[in-house]
């Protein structure tokens, strides 16, 4: 049995971000999570809502996606959100990522979305890319 591509999409992403020491200091740590770990310190990253549709053709099975990834602070403001969420975008948009059991046509960057929580103590930010993969 294949690997989802979702799944396949999000190991690889992860790997990406976390190998670059300058985003995983900015967020001080190895802190890229399908869910946070109760009590972890801010910031940090998780990834949020996926979409994936048939992206088939006569030739092999593909999935197009849309991912988010959300970026979490308590910092005052947004910036430090912003500046992370920037970082991310610069690492992800158009990475030539190496899935395991599929194959990474095209990932970019859709849209990024701002909103305080809890009375504005938090700031997340939302990013969404859009891929597309084909089963190998």
């Amino acid at each position: 049995m294949s690997l989802s591509p979702v799944i396949d999409l999000r190991k690889a992403m992860r790997n990406r971000l976390l190998a670059d020491s300058i985003f995983t200091a900015r967020l001080g740590g190895a802190k890229v999570f399908d869910e946070a770990p109760p009590g972890t310190p801010y910031p940090y990253v998780t990834f949020g809502d996926a979409q994936q549709r048939d992206w088939s053709t006569n030739s092999g099975r593909g999935a197009e996606q849309v991912v988010t990834l959300n970026i979490w602070t308590n910092q005052n403001g947004m910036r430090d959100a912003l500046d992370i969420a920037d970082q991310l975008i610069l690492l992800l948009d158009e990475a030539p990522l190496t899935l395991t059991q599929n194959r990474l046509i095209d990932l970019r960057f859709v849209a990024s979305e701002t909103r305080r929580l809890n009375d504005g103590k938090l700031a997340r930010v939302s990013v969404r890319l859009r891929a597309t993969t084909e089963t190998i």
